[in-house]
C-alpha cells in the first residue's frame, strides 16, 4: 500500500513539474460566440499536440476594446505576447516602433519554416511593408458578402437562386419583396464604414484616399467624398426614407442582423466571417449567397473586394522561451487543415493557397454553395491602387466620424456630399495629428 501510494506520488510530482515547466503564453482576442469557442478549440488542439507551450486565449470584448487594453497594459509593461487587432489597426501598430516584432523576424529568428509566398496575395500583401515583409500574421481575414432570404424571394415571385447583382437590381427586388407583403424591407446592413464606403469604393474602384489609401506613407488623406460614393449615399438615405433599408446602427451595426433573423429584412450584407453565426441564427428560412451589388454605370466595377477581420500581432517586450512557442504556434495556425477546418467553420477567408486547395478537395464548396464567394469576390481582378486596402492611423476614430455623418444624412440635417465632406474633413484633421505625432 506504501509503495502504491508512494508511486502515485511520485507520478503527480512529475505530472507537477511538466505542468509546471510549460512556458504559458497569453493571447488576447476579441472573438466571442460561436468564433470563440471555435477559437478556443483550435488552441486546445495545439496545447495537446505538444507538452513544451501552453497558449492561454482572453477575450478582451471588440477589437476596439481590444487593441485599447493591449496598448494600455503595453504601457504598463504586462503585454500578452498575442494580441488580435483588426484591420483598421495595422496603421497604429506599424507605427508604433519597438513595441512589435514583426512576424517575418519573430519565425526566422526562431528557425521556424515560413513563406509569404504560401498565403493569399489579397491577404498577406494588408499585413506587409513597402518591401513585401509580413508585419502581422493573417487569422481572422474576411470580406462583406451579400446574404438573402431564399424563402422571401420565392413569396415575392422571385427567383430564390438570383441575388441582385447590380443596385438597380437590388431596389428592383426591394420594392417586390415590400409590395407583397414578403418583408418589410429589401436591406439591412453592418457597418456603414466598411461594408457602405471603404469596400463600396474599392469594389468601384474609386480611391478611398490619398498616396494609395496610405500604403504610401503618413501624409495620406482620405478622399472618398467623390462623386460615385455621394450617389451611394444619396440612395441609401432615399431607400431608408422609402422602407427598402433600415440602418443597422453605428460602428458595426449590431442592430442590422435581428432585423435579417426575423425575417424584417430580406437581403443583409455582412462579413463572409459571420457566416457562422447567420447559419446558426436562421432557422425558419434558407440563406442564399451573393457577391456585393455594383452599379452598372460605374466604369471599372465590379473590381475586388478588401479585406476586413483582423491579424495577430506579437508584442515586444516578453521572454525569448515565449517567442519560441509564438513562432510553433503560429506555424500551426498556417497549417492547412487547421486553416480549412477554421476557414469552413466560420466562413472567414482561408489565409493560404494550400487550405483553399484542401477545402477543394474535401468537396467543401460543392456541398454548401456559395461559400466559395467570398474568395471569388476578393479575388476578382488583381487589386489597383484604389482597391487593396487601405492604411491610415486613427482609423478606429475615423469609422466613428462615418457613422456620425451618416446619422446626420438619415436625419436630414445634411445631405450626402456635405456629409462625406464632413467625413473627408475631420477625418483629415485626426491623419495630419496622427503624422505629426510619428514622423
Amino acid at each position: 500500500m506504501n509503495r502504491l501510494f508512494a508511486a502515485s506520488a511520485v507520478a503527480l510530482i512529475a505530472s507537477l513539474s511538466a505542468a509546471q515547466a510549460q512556458t504559458e503564453i497569453q493571447w488576447w482576442h476579441a472573438m466571442g460566440g460561436e468564433l470563440g469557442a471555435k477559437l478556443e478549440e483550435i488552441t486546445k488542439g495545439f496545447n495537446d499536440s505538444q507538452d513544451e507551450y501552453r497558449i492561454v486565449p482572453s477575450y478582451k470584448g471588440t477589437y476596439p476594446e481590444t487593441m485599447t487594453a493591449a496598448i494600455a497594459a503595453f504601457r504598463a509593461q504586462q503585454q500578452p505576447a498575442i494580441v488580435q487587432v483588426f484591420e483598421v489597426g495595422t496603421g497604429t501598430m506599424m507605427a508604433a516602433k519597438g513595441a512589435i516584432v514583426p512576424v517575418h523576424q519573430l519565425m526566422a529568428d526562431n528557425d521556424v519554416a515560413f513563406d509569404p509566398a504560401a498565403y493569399l496575395p489579397a491577404v498577406v500583401g494588408y499585413y506587409s511593408d513597402t518591401d513585401g515583409n509580413m508585419l502581422s500574421l493573417p487569422f481572422n481575414s474576411s470580406t462583406p458578402i451579400l446574404y438573402y432570404n431564399k424563402d422571401v424571394f420565392e413569396k415575392a415571385g422571385l427567383d430564390r437562386d438570383t441575388p441582385p447583382k447590380t443596385w438597380a437590381e437590388f431596389e428592383e427586388f426591394s420594392k417586390k419583396i415590400k409590395e407583397s407583403g414578403a418583408a418589410n424591407c429589401g436591406l439591412s446592413s453592418r457597418w456603414v464604414s466598411w461594408i457602405q464606403t471603404e469596400n463600396f469604393s474599392a469594389w468601384h474602384n474609386q480611391p478611398i484616399g490619398t498616396l494609395e489609401n496610405g500604403f504610401g506613407g503618413l501624409a495620406a488623406r482620405l478622399s472618398y467624398n467623390g462623386p460615385v460614393q455621394v450617389k451611394h449615399w444619396e440612395n441609401l438615405k432615399r431607400w431608408a426614407d422609402e422602407g427598402l433599408y433600415k440602418y443597422g446602427g453605428p460602428v458595426a451595426g449590431d442592430n442590422a442582423a435581428p432585423l435579417f433573423y426575423s425575417q424584417e429584412c430580406a437581403i443583409y450584407m455582412e462579413s463572409s466571417g459571420g457566416r457562422a453565426g447567420i447559419v446558426a441564427n436562421a432557422k425558419d428560412f434558407e440563406v442564399g449567397y451573393g457577391m456585393l451589388p455594383y452599379y452598372d454605370d460605374v466604369e471599372g466595377a465590379p473590381q475586388n473586394s478588401i479585406i476586413g477581420g483582423a491579424s495577430l500581432w506579437v508584442l515586444s517586450g516578453r521572454p525569448d522561451e515565449e517567442y519560441a512557442g509564438v513562432a510553433k504556434f503560429f506555424e500551426y495556425l498556417s497549417s492547412p487543415e487547421v486553416q480549412a477546418d477554421w476557414h469552413q467553420f466560420t466562413g472567414y477567408l482561408p489565409i493560404t493557397q494550400a487550405a483553399y486547395d484542401l477545402s477543394k478537395e474535401q468537396g467543401f464548396y460543392e456541398q454548401n454553395p456559395g461559400t466559395e464567394i467570398s474568395i471569388k469576390q476578393i479575388t476578382l481582378n488583381p487589386p489597383t491602387e484604389n482597391s487593396k486596402g487601405l492604411r491610415f492611423g486613427n482609423y478606429v476614430q475615423i469609422r466613428g466620424i462615418i457613422d456620425e455623418e451618416f446619422e446626420q444624412l438619415l436625419s436630414g440635417s445634411k445631405d450626402a456630399q456635405g456629409a462625406l465632406d464632413s467625413v473627408v474633413e475631420r477625418g483629415n484633421a485626426l491623419l495630419a495629428e496622427f503624422e505629426a505625432q510619428n514622423q
